[in-house]
């Protein structure tokens, strides 16, 4: 996104909102997965620290720790808290709702920043060092995918 505004300002109000849509598209996805398996299954995707941490704070200000993980960069653990949310039966139009307004506010960030900076961060796109980043950054996820996914089918036999 920051790519596409920077080299057409014009059109941010729709990266914004394409963006927003497809974080709160995700987040569907994981609700349905979530919800469904309770907070029995959240056990087994969210360490018992992380997990009760943010069971706190979903019992006390759940949209309050929703749009904090909306915002926030990563590591920040933005699909531990829709998990638990979702295993915690918060409602799913409320959800959807503080996620888009939050994702939104967060990409105008994104977008503005852009805006903003956008000449530099061209022609750092541009140069040869952050292309070969880029590649071998590729090349190391794409390996790491693989080996994950291996070890993964190892562990199910």
């Amino acid at each position: 996104m920051v790519l596409l505004v920077a080299r057409n300002h014009g059109e941010f109000p729709i990266y914004v909102l394409a963006a927003a849509a497809g974080s709160t598209i995700g987040v569907f996805f994981l609700d349905l997965v979530c919800r469904k398996g309770g907070e029995e299954g959240l056990k087994r995707l969210v360490k018992p620290r992380l997990h009760n941490y943010l069971k706190r704070q979903m019992e006390r200000h759940a949209a309050i720790a929703l749009i904090v993980s909306c915002l926030a960069p990563p590591p920040f653990p933005f699909g531990a808290t829709i998990a638990v949310a979702s295993a915690l039966q918060y409602p799913r139009p409320r959800l959807l709702t503080v996620v888009f307004l939050a994702r939104v506010g967060r990409f105008l960030l994104v977008a503005w920043s852009a805006i903003y900076f956008g000449r530099h961060i061209l022609r750092i796109a541009r140069s040869p060092g952050f292309l070969w980043f880029m590649g071998g950054f590729i090349a190391f996820c794409v390996i790491g995918s693989i080996a994950s996914v291996a070890q993964w089918i190892r562990r199910g036999k």
